[in-house]
């Protein structure tokens, strides 16, 4: 079963929240190219709401999340986002059933 969660992240304003975007695309080059458990990171931008950015992270598994969270650029973001947030809120998600597209190499 896959393992996943939905981080919300408020930044201070839209200039804290273009910072947080470059931090992130840092932090997903690394995910690209060293985390074959990850198997979506995508960083959302909220309609209507510029300061705000929401994460879906999917992993094959727990112990793919773990190593995730263990990545040298993984640990910098984890590191240096504060300085440009006013809160974040996670929710960890448990798999019950998926649809993934063959054109991801999924067959769930």
């Amino acid at each position: 079963m896959g393992f996943g969660l939905v981080v919300r992240f408020t930044a201070h304003d839209e200039e804290a929240a273009a910072a947080f975007d470059r931090l992130a695309a840092e932090a997903l080059d690394g995910i690209r190219a060293h985390e074959p458990g990850t198997l979506v990171y995508v960083n959302h931008r909220v309609p209507d709401e510029p300061a705000v950015r929401v994460f879906y992270e999917l992993y094959a598994d727990r112990e793919a999340f773990e190593k995730h969270e263990e990545q040298p650029h993984v640990q910098r973001f984890l590191t240096e986002r504060g300085q440009y947030l006013e809160s974040f809120e996670v929710t960890f998600l448990d798999e019950l059933a998926a649809k993934i597209s063959p054109a991801t190499g999924g067959t769930r």
